[in-house]
């Protein structure tokens, strides 16, 4: 039997954050139909991934609908797996190429325009862990190649600098008078709508259930799997 796939998403008390994360889990079951593939949050919504795994029987690996290395990834998400009796925890998605593509696809479906050189703003949640801040930097990084070497600037919502207002301004010094913001965040929230606010351009939505995230998550499940033992799955994964 395939281990189940728990698809960890961090919730939100927006109201379209759980309809986003469980189209995205019906694509993924969509791409894999005979995986079982469940969901599970963090907190705010429900199921709560310790309700989820209480009901999971078997083996199980614990995919991050997260962006980057964290405290939940790091920690929270870890210990779930401990407590289970046998999961292991997947990387986060990004960065990826496949993330990008997704970044990218939401650019141009809200109007960003390659001929204008807009820069991009890529609007990230933050967080004091470095590590967290080196995967946005590689995924900004990434996004500006896609985008013929447009200059791209990660900025944060919260714990990290700069702020997503101030690094729109800082690009407006610069030059650069419609800015684009990127929203890294896979579902709605306070946070991108904080970021998308910011634009002087055109503003992203989330990556949502886009086709490139679905295939990334099973991407990061089979990465796990792959790996030898549960206490390497992560490393891996990101390696």
């Amino acid at each position: 039997m395939q281990p189940t796939l728990v698809a960890v998403a961090h919730g939100s008390r927006d109201p379209r954050a759980l309809p986003t994360v469980q189209a995205l889990v019906e694509r993924i079951r969509e791409l894999r139909p005979r995986l079982d593939v469940r969901l599970g949050h963090v907190e705010l919504n429900r199921p709560l991934l310790a309700d989820t795994l209480r009901r999971t029987p078997g083996p199980a690996v614990l995919v991050p609908l997260l962006l980057g290395r964290g405290y939940h990834v790091k920690r929270d998400l870890p210990a779930a797996a401990a407590r289970h009796a046998d999961a292991r925890v997947a990387a986060p998605l990004g960065p990826h190429p496949l993330l990008v593509e997704a970044l990218y696809e939401r650019l141009l479906e809200a109007g960003w325009n390659p001929d204008a050189h807009t820069a991009v703003v890529l609007a990230a949640a933050g967080s004091r862990d470095p590590d967290a801040a080196a995967d946005t930097r590689r995924t900004a990084a990434l996004l500006s190649e896609r985008l013929g070497g447009t200059a791209v600037v990660p900025a944060y919502a919260s714990a990290a600098a700069p702020a997503v207002p101030d690094a729109v301004r800082a690009l407006a010094t610069r030059g650069h008078h419609r800015v684009a913001v990127a929203s890294y965040f896979t579902a709605p929230g306070r946070f991108a709508a904080q970021g998308a606010a910011a634009a002087t351009g055109p503003a992203a939505a989330p990556l949502g259930a886009h086709p490139a995230l679905a295939r990334l998550v099973l991407r990061r499940y089979d990465q796990a799997l792959a790996a030898p033992t549960a206490g390497t799955a992560l490393e891996l994964a990101t390696a």
